[in-house]
């Protein structure tokens, strides 16, 4: 098998311009929609400091094992045999540890990540990135470019619909280009929930301006989902 991300023919990169909007749980469930279609996904936590990717797919208690080529993913079988996950959270020795590390320790944990991991052969690899724009967002791309440039599609951004949520995805936006990094769309997350009586959909906020923005920028806008 393949270690590193030569073997790997599409790469998504969740992003969004602040915490607490639900991107983790976005490219989790793209990993698990891309899943679905029965093609052979993997999925990259690379929120070093508040990694959620194996809470939400039930893998809180997995960890990585080790092989001559480099590290093997766990496999989250609990949803689909064909979803294969890394976090920083499978390496720590306990789960409440802080990961306090300056710049280019971040960096290094994230080369290898992308080429000390086998991924061997997928159709789709997603990367869960953390909040804002950092150089975590940079060294990423610069690797996945180094390894594999033809595979890089580009940015899901994610947000919700406060207006405080949208000037961070301006400043995304921005970031992504001078990256030289294509933005696939935008998600409008949380707009609202559903009465589980009435089943009405609630909004708390004023929605639409996710979609503006991305009618603004001529960038497609990929849609609005509520809390659950």
């Amino acid at each position: 098998m393949k270690s590193g991300v030569e073997g790997i023919k599409n790469v998504f990169i969740v992003t969004s311009g602040k915490g607490g909007v639900g991107k983790s749980t976005i490219a989790c469930q793209l990993a698990m929609g891309l899943a679905k279609k029965g093609l052979k996904v993997g999925l990259l936590d690379l929120d070093l400091c508040g990694p959620s990717v194996p809470r939400i797919m039930g893998l809180c208690d997995a960890s990585v094992q080790q092989c001559p080529e480099g590290w093997l993913p766990v496999v989250a079988d609990v949803v689909y045999k064909n979803i294969f996950v890394m976090s920083i959270a499978f390496l720590l020795k306990e789960k409440d540890f802080a990961v306090a590390w300056r710049g280019p320790r971040k960096n290094s944990m994230i080369d290898q990540f992308l080429s000390k991991v086998v991924w061997g052969q997928l159709d789709a690899l997603v990367i869960d990135t953390p909040p804002g724009t950092s150089d975590e967002h940079i060294s990423v791309v610069e690797k996945i470019r180094e390894y594999s440039s033809s595979a890089l599609r580009g940015a899901i951004i994610v947000s919700t619909p406060q207006r405080v949520a949208i000037c961070d995805i301006r400043r995304q936006l921005t970031f992504c280009t001078k990256l030289g990094l294509s933005v696939i769309g935008l998600i409008e997350n949380m707009s609202g929930f559903e009465c589980p009586n009435c089943k009405e959909s609630l909004y708390l906020f004023a929605t639409g301006g996710v979609e503006a923005l991305a009618k603004e920028k001529a960038i497609d806008f990929l849609g609005t989902l509520l809390s659950t």
